[in-house]
């Protein structure tokens, strides 16, 4: 199935302020996890990748496809398989090497039908990710935390990492090694 994301970012947060704060506005934490995933670029397709991510509790595949920075900028199409590295083979029998393996952190929580997470990422500091049914939806979410909308971001990880003199583009392997 394909969707549209709404999402946004906020960077350079503090996660226990963070934490303190979903839990003061009644969010429900729903666990913390070590994500894993591969991704895979689509030869002539500039802004659209493939995924295969390893979230702790399911594994997905998924082609992202990037429209805009704009909060609703990235669709995704995406399913569920059944074990991480032989899709992994499969993927490379189909032609796909994967450009990059990368590893994060994530503390999972849902407030008002948004999801939101605090990431964990090498190499840069934490950031808070807020999903939902729309623009303003997030933007509703982001105010009930006490955050201006003048921070948020829609940047694709690639182009956050570039913010802190990073390129993600040329690490084959990002990890908390």
């Amino acid at each position: 199935m394909t969707e549209t994301e709404f999402e946004a970012k906020v960077l350079d947060i503090e996660p226990g302020k963070m934490r303190a704060r979903l839990a003061e506005v009644g969010a429900e934490h729903l666990g913390d996890r070590f994500q894993r995933r591969y991704v895979y670029d689509i030869p002539g397709r500039p802004g659209t990748w493939v995924r295969l991510r390893d979230t702790g509790s399911s594994i997905t595949l998924c082609v992202k496809e990037i429209h805009s920075d704009a909060i609703d900028g990235v669709t995704e199409t995406e399913t569920t398989v059944g074990d991480f590295d032989t899709t992994n083979t499969l993927l490379g029998k189909l032609g796909y090497q994967p450009k990059a393996y990368q590893e994060n952190r994530r503390s999972s929580w849902a407030l008002g039908g948004a999801a939101i997470e605090i990431d964990h990422w090498p190499l840069i500091p934490p950031y808070l990710e807020i999903e939902g049914d729309s623009a303003e939806h997030v933007h509703v979410t982001a105010l009930a935390l006490g955050l201006p909308l003048a921070e948020l971001t829609s940047e694709n990880t690639t182009k956050v990492y570039r913010r802190y003199g990073v390129d993600i583009e040329s690490i084959p392997r990002l990890t908390f090694e």
